[in-house]
C-alpha cells in the first residue's frame, strides 16, 4: 500500500492514495491555511470509520440483514500536549433496515472491532482507549 502526498501551498497538501484518488488536507487559517480541506488528524478517524464501516456491513450483507442505512459516528479525545495523540476513540454504528436482527449488528460490531478493523485494533494496540456501540433502528 502505497500514497503520495504534495505540498501545494501554505499548510495545504493533496494527498493521493495508491489507487489514484485524491484528497485535499489543509489546516486552519490560525496555522496559515484556508480551511478548504480536512486536517490530517481528521483523516485518521475517517480512515477508522470507513474500515470498521465496511466490516459491519460486509458481515450483515453476508448474514442476508435487509439494511438500508448505517451511519457511523466516530468521536475522539487527544490529550492536551505535543504530541497531540488521540487518547481516546468512540465508534457508534447507526444500522436502520427491516427485520433487523439485534444479534447479528452486536456480532458484526463486536468482530469488527476485535478481529477485523486494521485500523481499530492498531489505535488499540497503540495504547488509544477504543470502545464501540451500535443502535438498530427499523424502518
Amino acid at each position: 500500500m502505497k500514497a503520495t502526498i504534495k505540498w501545494v501551498d501554505g499548510v495545504m497538501f493533496l494527498g493521493e492514495s495508491g489507487s489514484g484518488h485524491s484528497v485535499v488536507m489543509d489546516g486552519a487559517e490560525a496555522q496559515g491555511g484556508r480551511n478548504m480541506g480536512v486536517r490530517p488528524m481528521e483523516m485518521l478517524l475517517l480512515g477508522l470509520g470507513g474500515c470498521a464501516s465496511f466490516d459491519v456491513m460486509s458481515m450483515l450483507t453476508k448474514s442476508r440483514q435487509q439494511v438500508t442505512d448505517c451511519r457511523t459516528e466516530v468521536e475522539a479525545e487527544r490529550v492536551d500536549a505535543v504530541p497531540a495523540v488521540f487518547s481516546k476513540i468512540h465508534l457508534h454504528f447507526l444500522v436502520s433496515g427491516t427485520s433487523l436482527k439485534e444479534s447479528q449488528v452486536k456480532r458484526a460490531v463486536e468482530l469488527s472491532a476485535e478481529k477485523y478493523c486494521s485500523a481499530s485494533i492498531m489505535l488499540n494496540a497503540a495504547g488509544v482507549e477504543m470502545s464501540h456501540s451500535y443502535e438498530v433502528i427499523e424502518v
